[in-house]
């Protein structure tokens, strides 16, 4: 062999040799991949009865619709593209049991409650909207009419949500009765024609009194953002009949300017008789792609040693708390039976409804008051995008829903579960004077979230669940702003974001049911506060100073607890028990608000009884189980009689001592849109949350017994023993990030017939 190949293979052979021993080093250093399993043990067991609270499964969906379209007599239609005409059912969805046959359940071996579902069906064909109990699930045998019982009124038709269906006949009656007749001004003025078109979006409530159904229709960009891409054209169609032939164009207003017919906008845009406007290409301003390549990652949480919270089936434990779950299409997220350290604190804690006003000089915008339980508050909640919507490492869960679809529809990954550092210490001292040491504990809490795009604003929703025995429920709204065509008169109402826009005016109300069982379902509603009192000092009886007192009271009557947003309310806010600590006190939690709500709508409005509750930042009512709600799917579509008025839950007066009590809390913000919310609304700063805290409760706080207490001492700081913090850097691993994907377009609208 040639003595030059041998010398290279000698020197490859060594050079490989090398190469391998460096990547054995290499790999010998290599941090071990985090534990996905849990290494410590749960604080508690799951319990199955927790399925009480359950959300109806794709199968009991399935068996409820074939049940009722089983009922010849109905004559129910299940296609996505059934007529208003005829008869449509709309929703199914869990039908609540009664309180006390759960407690009886869950506390006192009762009798499981029956699994019974609420299925709503438009009967077009009648002219009227009925609610039916259907059951038991599963495999369900009967069927009962509940509408009088839970509303005291029929449902006329018009109260109905618009469906996919009515939506296609809509969008077939705007073509026919106003595009193509005119073709000139919807090519110059807005660039449509068979290859562009434009996208509508709706003016609610529909008219002006009870039984209309008249929408004003505003007209966008068909670009991504539409909601800030106005363009002058609103139309008024009367669409009362649930035969679309008799629906009518009754007004157009063209940039500004009002007309009472298609033709009259025609031939006086011919005539030179209208200020015209001129399409023109306008800039992106609305597109939520990013502006600057991606760079750096942000920073990311991940599990050591596993999570440290739980979920089976409908369920979750965390530390000390255990909690079930659902996601109502029409309310959005609930948790129910909330226990700390073994201890019921919450029966119900729930979404009742979103509202808007808004303020306009054109019509599209100038009567609008949103209420978003009557589309669906969870019907919008999608695929949640992990590491962005959710921290990349929690845990996400599917829901089925059905609403307006011809089967039940799965949302992959609408709910999202974690625990977040959040970055600041829960409680923590320093010690310099006497005692040489620190003692502090991280801030550590499970989040439960969903996010709802309703529309143009997405709301994020949060329950939070803290080691020192609080729960938090907050809301962040994001999204695009709604907006308007700018004309004269436009800026009384807002700012202008963009050329020809204004960012409306408009206030955002939230409700939320507070159901607290503190030590039972026996309950008193107090307040405390403080006053000044002149007072003698004790050791100088002729010196007076101002100090400070206790003021307590307890509230006898829910007239007395219905706290308005312009009183001045006492700061403390307390459900309490009888029963006392080991100090004398009694055991309670405190309702503590956070929220800059606008002013709520003038109770002169023929509007406002729809929201009555918006009245209120907190009213305390007696328990009763036909009152489950503040608002109803029906509250949009027929305002100015609603089926239910929240105002009437405090008409009788009842007594609130030793009684089951719930609070309703309403938070909220005003928005004065402003050129910063062009693309989006960031969530800092815009939302509203309550906050639900033990006073009393405890002996002292709980949080003594977590685990992330850490405890220094002079000469012992890097002690693992009270400071796990210390040795971290020898228990390091590296972490096993989920695959990313997104189905999120999966479950969107269709406005076509379809099934699987």
């Amino acid at each position: 062999m040639n003595s030059l190949v041998k010398w290279i293979l000698i020197l490859l052979a060594l050079f490989s040799a090398v190469l391998n021993v460096v990547l054995i080093c290499i790999h010998s250093h290599r941090a071990p991949k985090c534990s996905t399993q849990r290494i410590h043990h749960l604080q508690a067991k799951h319990d199955k009865r927790s399925q009480v609270f359950a959300d109806l499964t794709r199968d009991e969906y399935l068996q409820v619709q074939q049940f009722m379209v089983g009922q010849k007599d109905l004559q129910i239609s299940v296609s996505q593209t059934t007529e208003p005409s005829k008869n449509f059912l709309f929703l199914i969805d869990l039908s609540l049991p009664r309180k006390a046959e759960v407690l009886a359940y869950l506390d006192n071996n009762g009798a499981p409650p029956v699994r019974e579902a609420t299925v709503v069906v438009f009967h077009g064909s009648q002219g009227y909207i009925k609610e039916y109990i259907v059951g038991p699930l599963p495999n369900p045998t009967y069927y009962r009419d509940v509408t009088k019982e839970r509303y005291r009124t029929e449902l006329p038709i018009n109260a109905r949500t618009v469906t996919v269906g009515e939506y296609v006949l809509m969008f077939s009656f705007l073509e026919k009765e106003v595009f193509s007749k005119l073709p000139k001004v919807m090519k110059e003025s807005f660039n449509v024609d068979k290859d562009n078109s434009l996208n509508a979006f709706e003016q609610m409530p529909r008219g002006l009194r009870s039984g209309d159904r008249e929408t004003w229709i505003s007209f966008f960009r068909d670009v991504p953002g539409m909601y800030i891409n106005p363009v002058g054209l609103e139309v008024l169609v009367n669409h009362r009949s649930v035969n679309a032939s008799h629906w009518q164009v009754k007004q157009l207003l063209y940039n500004g300017q009002y007309f009472d017919n298609v033709e009259e906008l025609r031939s006086k845009y011919d005539a030179g008789l209208v200020k015209k406007i001129v399409y023109k290409q306008s800039e992106d301003y609305s597109s939520l792609k990013p502006k600057i390549r991606p760079g750096q990652l942000p920073p990311q949480q991940f599990h050591i040693e596993g999570k440290r919270f739980s979920i089976s089936g409908n369920q979750v434990l965390y530390l000390g708390w255990s909690f079930a779950f659902g996601l109502s299409s029409l309310t959005g997220m609930r948790v129910f039976d909330v226990r700390f350290k073994g201890e019921r604190i919450l029966y119900e804690l729930s979404i009742q409804e979103a509202m808007s006003v808004y303020g306009s000089v054109t019509p599209g915008m100038i009567l609008t008051k949103f209420l978003d339980s009557s589309v669906g508050i969870g019907r919008f909640a999608h695929e949640l995008v992990r590491g962005v919507d959710c921290p990349h490492e929690a845990a996400f869960l599917d829901t089925y829903r059905y609403i307006d679809v011809p089967v039940p529809v799965r949302y992959k990954n609408s709910i999202c579960i974690f625990e977040l550092n959040t970055g600041q210490p829960l409680r923590r001292h320093f010690s310099d004077f006497f005692h040489k040491s620190y003692g502090g504990m991280v801030n550590s809490a499970l989040v439960f979230r969903t996010i709802t795009a309703i529309g143009n604003y997405d709301y994020m929703w949060d329950f939070i669940f803290y080691q020192s025995g609080s729960v938090e429920a907050k809301v962040h709204a994001t999204g695009y702003i709604s907006s308007s065509y700018l004309v004269d008169g436009s800026l009384k109402h807002g700012h202008q974001v963009a050329e020809n826009v204004l960012g409306n005016i408009h206030t955002h109300f939230i409700n939320f049911k507070v159901d607290l069982d503190i030590l039972g379902v026996k309950n008193i509603f107090q307040t405390k506060d403080m006053e000044f009192l002149n007072t003698s000092l004790p050791w100088k009886p002729e010196h007076f100073a101002m100090v400070p007192h206790l003021v307590e009271k307890t509230v006898k009557t829910e007239q007395e607890a219905a706290l308005r947003h312009d009183m001045k309310t006492p700061r403390y806010l307390h459900i309490a028990s009888k029963k006392t600590n080991r100090w004398g006190h009694q055991r309670s939690y405190r309702l503590q608000l956070y929220s800059f709500a606008g002013d709520p709508l003038p109770e002169s409005e023929p509007e406002e009884r729809s929201m009555s509750w918006a009245r209120y930042k907190l009213a305390i009512t007696k328990h009763k189980d036909r009152e489950q709600t503040s608002s109803s799917l029906y509250s949009q579509n027929n305002i100015w009689s609603p089926a239910v008025d929240f105002s009437q839950y405090l008409q009788d007066n009842e007594k609130i001592e030793d009684e089951d009590l719930v609070a309703w809390v309403t938070t909220g913000f005003l928005h004065i849109p402003h050129a910063e919310d062009i693309p989006n609304t960031v969530t800092v700063g815009n939302g509203g949350r309550i906050l639900l805290r033990p006073h009393n409760y405890y002996d002292h706080d709980p949080s003594v017994y977590s685990p992330d207490v850490v405890h220094l001492t002079s000469g012992s700081e890097d002690n693992c023993s009270n400071n796990r913090m210390a040795c971290l850097a020898y228990e390091t691993c590296s972490p096993s990030f989920e695959t990313f994907s997104y189905h999120g377009f999966d479950g969107v609208m269709r406005f076509e017939d379809w099934s699987e």
